[in-house]
């Protein structure tokens, strides 16, 4: 990687575990990382209990929304994170491809979604220090 390195998270809906991860990452780096997340069947918008998990640590997504998942995307990452959800994506020579198996959160009541959310946010940290 030369100059400032992009992740790329994607997990199926874009709606919950893949937007926890984007702004954490976000959060931590301060502008040493640019993150970006997709999902390869977009959901109609966040998932309310993600959205709340990240409120009560300071972080507000209510703004984001569910994007797709393009080629273009996978290409001008150096990172592409999978949120074990089983998303696939295209795979180009020279990229880092991880696959983070995690809960889904779709449908958990927020005392189930923080400790994914936490579990997210120690596996950022740990992938921040490895980006350093």
């Amino acid at each position: 990687m030369t100059g400032i390195p992009e992740v790329l998270f994607v997990c199926l809906h874009n709606a919950g575990r893949s937007q926890m991860a984007a702004a954490l990452l976000d959060h931590h780096a301060a502008g040493r990382v640019r993150v970006t997340s997709a999902g390869s069947q977009p959901a109609a918008q966040l998932n309310p209990a993600v959205v709340a998990a990240m409120t009560e640590i300071g972080l507000d997504i209510s703004r984001e929304y569910p994007k797709p998942l393009t080629t273009d995307k996978v290409q001008a990452a150096d990172v592409v994170i999978t949120m074990g959800c089983g998303d696939t994506c295209p795979v180009f020579p020279g990229h880092r491809y991880l696959d983070w198996d995690l809960p889904d959160p779709a449908g958990l009541p927020l005392e189930k979604v923080r400790p994914i959310r936490d579990d997210i946010s120690r596996r950022v940290q740990q992938l921040l220090t490895e980006l350093a």
